[in-house]
């Protein structure tokens, strides 16, 4: 996965933004909460897939724990993040306090759909948790 970020904040009915799927090719972060590499769980979202095939985070579900995620940011940094869990929840049970409540640390939370695709939309989310490792210069 290789990705420029979006950066998008909160829909009109209080939902996070996601990129269009004319840019299922890029990922966002969520503006309303931590830079990735500072402390607390900083949110990046993708899509899975489009009609048209694999989108952004269409492998996010491969990651499995000791793997790691480089976010360059905007400052020029590159933040290290060590995957810790790769969690399948139904949209119905998502665990929002612990996507973006707090936490001691700078934080990862990667998110796209999962589960079962009924009627135009997907009825899970695939999340992927880290913690910072290290930083560096890009």
């Amino acid at each position: 996965m290789h990705s420029r970020l979006l950066s998008l904040g909160l829909e009109h009915d209080g939902t996070i933004a996601v990129p269009s799927l004319a840019q299922a090719q890029l990922a966002s972060w969520y503006n309303k909460g931590p830079t990735p590499g500072e402390r607390g769980a900083a949110v990046l979202v993708g899509h899975v897939d489009t009609k048209k095939g694999a989108a952004v985070f269409f492998s996010l579900g491969r990651l499995h724990p000791g793997d790691t995620v480089d976010v360059t940011r905007k400052d020029g940094k590159v933040a290290v993040f060590g995957v810790d869990s790769v969690e399948r929840v139904s949209k119905a049970h998502f665990p929002t306090q612990r996507v973006y409540g707090e936490v001691g640390f700078a934080g990862i939370r990667l998110i796209t759909c999962g589960g079962d695709f009924v009627v135009h939309h997907y009825t899970g989310n695939t999340i992927v948790y880290g913690h910072l490792k290290s930083q560096r210069k890009a």
